[in-house]
């Protein structure tokens, strides 16, 4: 089954500056994850050398992504821990490579630190996908503002301790929002124009929280900024169905899809060919 992005109930018209390229977000894009790490908990370990790493960048791009969003760490619960030069080794050349081969593609970094996000720019990144908000790396938010580019702001808990600890909020969107209002200042005073909103789907958020998110969707963001929705093999979607991860496509298609109708500008998700 297949779905046209066309489809989308939201009009309003976003754009974003990636290195120069105005990217219209009134069409919502497909954002495929290129895992290079050896233990996420989807598919580890399948796209840590270069040559497998550009095989599923090609993959992505052909069935309707229009980013890669690369990462370098697991950020699922109990995953190792690495820094930032452990980040870099990983990565190496897989971005400067995906895009000498496909040199129309846009590329985000999935990193919480400054030298990282410079070491990216440096290779050809066009936007920064922060899952901390800025709070894991002091540096992090002035990197991000010194390279000018697009900053996906992620809803979150403090640390990279805590940031899967259930919070019991008295009203998630409203805590969403508040979080949102007090970071995009934030942001601003710091030089950084482009901002797209991440709710966070899977940090810190109980069930309820995040069918919460979904049905209230279009609250998010204030209708001033694009927002991103990150479901993909997220485990509040199929632990509650007592099944893995790659047995949840027909329920999390229908979640993508209730998702773009709410407004999403951006879906990112591990196999778009489902959305294309």
């Amino acid at each position: 089954m297949s779905f046209s992005l066309t489809n989308s109930n939201d009009s309003r018209y976003f754009s974003i500056n990636c290195n120069g390229r105005l990217i219209n977000l009134s069409r919502p894009k497909l954002m495929g994850i290129l895992n290079l790490t050896p233990d996420s908990f989807s598919d580890g370990g399948k796209f840590n050398s270069e040559k497998n790493a550009l095989k599923q960048a090609e993959h992505l791009l052909k069935n309707g992504a229009t980013i890669i969003d690369i990462g370098a760490q697991s950020t699922r619960p109990n995953a190792e821990y690495l820094n930032s030069e452990e980040e870099i080794r990983r990565i190496g050349s897989i971005i400067s490579l995906i895009k000498k081969e496909f040199p129309e593609s846009l590329i985000s970094l999935d990193t919480f630190y400054a030298d990282v996000v410079q070491f990216g720019f440096d290779e050809g990144i066009d936007l920064v996908n922060d899952i901390s908000a800025g709070q894991f790396d002091p540096k992090l938010l002035d990197a991000v503002a010194q390279t000018g580019l697009p900053y996906i702001l992620m809803h979150g808990n403090p640390s990279y301790a805590s940031m899967h600890e259930k919070v019991i909020y008295d009203d998630i969107i409203i805590s969403i929002n508040r979080f949102f209002s007090k970071k995009i200042l934030e942001l601003k005073q710091k030089g950084i124009k482009d901002i797209i909103l991440d709710p966070g789907f899977g940090f810190g958020k109980t069930v309820e929280d995040q069918y919460k998110i979904i049905h209230e969707f279009e609250y998010i963001g204030f209708g001033k900024y694009p927002v991103l929705a990150g479901i993909s093999k997220k485990s509040f979607i199929y632990k509650p169905l007592r099944k893995q991860p790659n047995e949840v496509a027909k329920e999390t298609l229908d979640l993508h899809l209730n998702l773009i109708e709410k407004g999403a500008k951006i879906v990112r998700l591990h196999h778009p060919e489902t959305l294309k």
